[in-house]
């Protein structure tokens, strides 16, 4: 049943202070950005706000050579040409060649959608300039065919960015900014029981004091994320891994097993292995 207010979801732990934003930026009427860190679930937030509120997801995944126009249409003269080369009637009308954008699709929704632009800063920097006037205006015009397209609903827009670039003065005005913070012991609890609800309770203490510990090691290039948690539970239960084996009580067992779903890079992994050597030599001293 559709909710006025988002909530967190039996998929999802949204906490209070995101619960907060998201519903703002719905009163407010402005797109709300979101950042944090990679596998932090900004990304998922738009899937679980439309399935908290029951309405439709429009996504728009960014790339580098992603450009604004192709979020509103595309006029694909190729394929006109090509036609016309084989004589096609289509050819005459030209709204045959008008490929729809996702925000167009959303703006035509029957309902209120949910829209979502994902990884804003991968794209070139005047990316996100270039969309203010139909983001703010909910409308704009194809000049092909001669027509205004306006938005039936205004759209919930959920922005993402994982800060590879910093974002305008002027985009950042208009949106509603939020912070996803990295989950805490508890909270953590929280998101693993829902993707695991029949987890001992003894495996998840273990794997939780173990991944925070590799989170909390001075130096990682890249530190391990809420996603490479669950991917590594999943392992763990797949590989029938006993809770004893993920204690650091022993420096010998410093990196944890399976550590390839954690750790995602060779300068990592090499930090740990001198880390391992440094304990023991520390050890065989005493």
């Amino acid at each position: 049943m559709a909710q006025s207010r988002f909530t967190s979801t039996s998929t999802y732990v949204a906490t209070d202070d995101l619960m907060m934003a998201v519903n703002a930026a719905v009163t407010l009427e402005r797109p709300i950005l979101v950042k944090g860190e990679p596998g932090t679930g900004k990304t998922q937030l738009a899937i679980e706000v439309a399935n908290s509120l029951g309405k439709p997801l429009y996504e728009w995944h960014i790339k580098s050579t992603t450009k604004a126009q192709q979020g509103l249409y595309e006029y694909d003269a190729v394929a006109r040409l090509r036609d016309s080369q084989l004589g096609d009637d289509r050819v005459h009308d030209i709204s045959n060649y008008i490929v729809r954008g996702k925000i167009w699709e959303a703006f035509e929704s029957d309902e209120q959608p949910v829209l979502l632009i994902d990884e804003v800063d991968k794209a070139d920097i005047e990316f996100p300039n270039d969309l203010l006037r139909e983001l703010d205006r909910m409308e704009f015009f194809v000049y092909e065919t001669q027509q205004l397209v306006k938005a039936s609903h205004r759209p919930i827009i959920v922005i993402t960015s994982n800060n590879e670039k910093e974002l305008p003065d002027a985009f950042l005005r208009r949106c509603f900014f939020h912070y996803i913070k990295f989950p805490d012991h508890k909270t953590m609890e929280k998101i693993v029981n829902v993707h695991f609800p029949k987890l001992k309770k003894n495996l998840l203490r273990e794997a939780l004091n173990a991944f925070f510990k590799v989170r909390d090691v001075p130096g990682l290039k890249k530190k391990p994320s809420t996603s490479e948690l669950l991917d590594w539970i999943k392992l763990l239960l797949a590989e029938d891994i006993p809770p004893e084996a993920l204690r650091a009580d022993d420096s010998r067992k410093a990196i944890p097993p399976l550590y390839g779903a954690l750790l995602k890079n060779e300068q990592d992994v090499h930090l740990f292995e001198q880390l391992v050597f440094l304990d023991r030599r520390a050890g065989s001293s005493r």
